[in-house]
């Protein structure tokens, strides 16, 4: 009963029921954690294994640190992640596998690639889930040539891929420009392994031929599919569509996809967007006027920044009172020496019909240099900044992340609605083809 209330996010009936318990063992603080994690609360679910552990509740099964480890993955705290490690450790559950896989996707997910390696070469056993989660870290983090060593190593090992280990490596080729080597994949999804390709394996195919020029065969791919395409598969293409600057196929996507009527805000933000980049204003204005009418908003960006002891959120053009001379005197200066060094704003990915200055302006708020400087201000000198933002991180501040990682000799990584980005010496992992 706790852990159905709890996974159906009827928290305060978990809770009470739970607290009326006469005995509450280690099961019990499973069911009501792991039900606020699967519920979507991972950080209530947190707070109850702290709470857990001050009730001294002796932890003889690894299910429950699977679980909140689970919630580090989600909440992407990776000090957290660190010490639940430890914890793991110190509790003699090295060699569970379980819990092994369970490290290796918080590692991932909280942007230590490394980390999450070298877990996964510590691995006594290792199932299929093993070795797709770090296939699918790999990819993520822009690892191509590394998911796909991975993917012959596990293959030999005897282990049969699924649906996910495909998706991760298509996922590879698509953000490394491997076209053929995706195309040779998905075809032996089927040949190979008797794996029907799912929409979603589909939809990897189409961003991996657009997002690499392929525009004409992604756009047959989509009308020959055994599935009618939807809201993300025309998304796929539209994106690219308009990232190769074909701006009538842009449109004849656009309006498409606009025939589909979809639910997603950043999809009438991909469509407002491609209209405003083709100066169709009046489509700009129909957009947003449908978007009003099915009460869509567009959801706000943010940028999140983790120190261990002191984090701090960012939003667009919102600087915390306590640091903003701080804050926007390192971006001034930084600014400058990267006018030294030829930078010019990239505005193209502000869509808004306003000044120029008022557009670089803009840009110079984004959330996510606002947190890296915030990291840059209060971080441990050397140590590497970690940023997680919920939008996908913009041309412009893609490349001032560069430049910054270059002048200051700092490793920056943003994890944004996408993947992952290793900012190091100017240049970026993604090998700008995100």
């Amino acid at each position: 009963m706790v852990s159905g209330y709890a996974s159906n996010g009827r928290k305060s009936e978990a809770l009470e029921l739970f607290w009326r318990m006469p005995r509450r063992d280690l099961f019990a603080w499973t069911a009501l954690i792991s039900g606020f994690l699967q519920s979507g609360d991972s950080f209530d679910a947190v707070k109850l294994f702290v709470e857990m552990r001050r009730n001294e509740v002796e932890i003889d099964d690894c299910f429950v640190l699977s679980t909140v480890v689970g919630a580090s993955s989600d909440l992407a705290t990776l000090e957290l992640g660190r010490q639940l490690h430890g914890l793991v450790l110190a509790l003699g559950y090295k060699s569970s596998m379980i819990l092994g896989n369970a490290l290796v996707d918080m590692y991932a997910k909280c942007s230590d690639i490394r980390s999450a390696r070298a877990v996964f070469e510590g691995l006594v056993m290792r199932d299929v889930i093993s070795w797709t989660t770090m296939v699918v870290g790999e990819a993520q983090h822009g690892r191509a040539n590394d998911a796909l060593d991975l993917y012959d190593k596990m293959v030999l090992a005897g282990v049969k891929p699924n649906e996910v280990t495909f998706t991760g490596l298509i996922y590879a080729c698509s953000h490394a420009g491997l076209v053929q080597k995706g195309r040779e994949l998905f075809d032996s999804m089927e040949q190979d392994h008797g794996i029907r390709p799912s929409l979603q394996h589909y939809t990897c195919l189409l961003d991996l031929l657009s997002r690499s020029g392929h525009l004409t065969e992604a756009e047959n791919v989509i009308n020959s599919m055994p599935y009618a395409p939807d809201e993300a598969s025309w998304g796929a293409l539209l994106s690219a569509c308009k990232k190769q600057g074909d701006t009538s196929m842009s449109i004849r996507m656009a309006d498409r996809l606009l025939g589909l009527k979809p639910k997603d805000p950043s999809t009438y933000i991909l469509l407002s967007n491609t209209y405003a980049a083709a100066g169709k204003w009046d489509s700009v204005a129909s957009v947003r006027k449908l978007m009003a009418e099915m009460d869509v908003k567009k959801e706000p960006g943010y940028s999140w920044i983790d120190l261990g002891k002191e984090s701090c959120l960012f939003r667009a053009g919102e600087v915390p009172y306590t640091m903003r001379h701080e804050i926007i005197r390192l971006l001034n200066e930084l600014a400058n020496e990267m006018n030294k060094r030829g930078y010019v704003p990239d505005t193209r990915s502000v869509m808004h019909d306003v000044e120029e200055t008022e557009k670089e302006q803009q840009l110079f708020m984004h959330s996510e240099r606002l947190a890296v400087a915030f990291g840059l201000l209060k971080s441990i000198p050397g140590t590497t900044i970690r940023v997680f933002k919920n939008l996908r991180i913009c041309l412009d501040c893609h490349n001032v992340l560069k430049l910054i990682s270059e002048t200051t000799g700092r490793e920056i990584v943003v994890r944004d609605a996408n993947r992952f980005h290793h900012f190091e010496v100017g240049k970026c992992s993604c090998g700008d083809f995100w």
